[in-house]
């Protein structure tokens, strides 16, 4: 699979009346061709299971410079998967597509993509961590939402908790920040955690609820 038979494939399933819609609702200035995600899946599943590992990431980085919103969902679904080995390339290029990140979609795209690789490896949660520090506000997001698989562990291991301790730090970090992404990405860990762990969540909204944006506050409890 080349990336111009990859693109022109996706091409072949543009909807223009989608196009424009997803154009004004994503408003990041980038091609849409209004494929929908359920038949990028489907694309995309074909192509990984043609090609080798080395070949998917040479299509998917292909895909991603681009710039066609699609193709990056497509780029980020090819790396959706929990076994990939070795699977060095594929996090390297999921670390240099984040600084990109402009919407909320494609980043959640290549969020899940990536935290298939942390737990597959959880010692680039270092990497991570230098993320919560940068500028840019997508890159901080990011930190967060690819952590979400330690929220879900009804019974981590010590180095589980460790890592989960981690990420509410750098939750109490962000709190601060008042961007509606940011505050919304804090609620959404800390609601998922609070199926798993209620008693961190409420030590967590104990110290820091007060200064959380209300809509925040009242998502992270939502099920306690």
């Amino acid at each position: 699979m080349t990336p111009d038979a990859a693109l022109a494939a996706l091409h072949a399933a543009a909807d223009p009346v989608q196009a424009a819609a997803m154009a004004a609702y994503h408003r990041a200035p980038r091609v849409y061709l209004g494929v929908r995600v359920p038949v990028i899946d489907a694309l995309a599943d074909g192509w990984r299971a043609a090609i080798t590992i080395e070949q998917r990431v040479a299509l998917a980085l292909a895909l991603w410079d681009s710039n066609i919103h699609e193709a990056r969902v497509a780029a980020a679904k090819l790396f959706t998967q929990a076994r990939i080995r070795p699977d060095d390339a594929v996090w390297q290029a999921i670390c240099t597509w984040v600084p990109a990140f402009d919407a909320w979609a494609i980043a959640d795209h290549v969020a899940i993509a990536g935290a298939k690789r942390l737990v597959a490896d959880p010692a680039r949660i270092e990497t991570v961590a230098t993320w919560t520090t940068s500028p840019h506000l997508w890159t901080r997001r990011a930190a967060l939402v690819m952590t979400l698989p330690w929220t879900k562990q009804n019974h981590p291991k010590p180095g589980d908790l460790a890592i989960r301790d981690q990420v509410l730090g750098w939750a109490a970090g962000y709190v601060p920040d008042r961007d509606w992404f940011i505050q919304k990405a804090i609620a959404g860990w800390l609601r998922e955690l609070s199926r798993h762990d209620a008693p961190r969540v409420r030590a967590f909204l104990a110290a820091h609820g007060e200064s959380m944006k209300p809509f925040a506050r009242k998502e992270a409890a939502k099920h306690l």
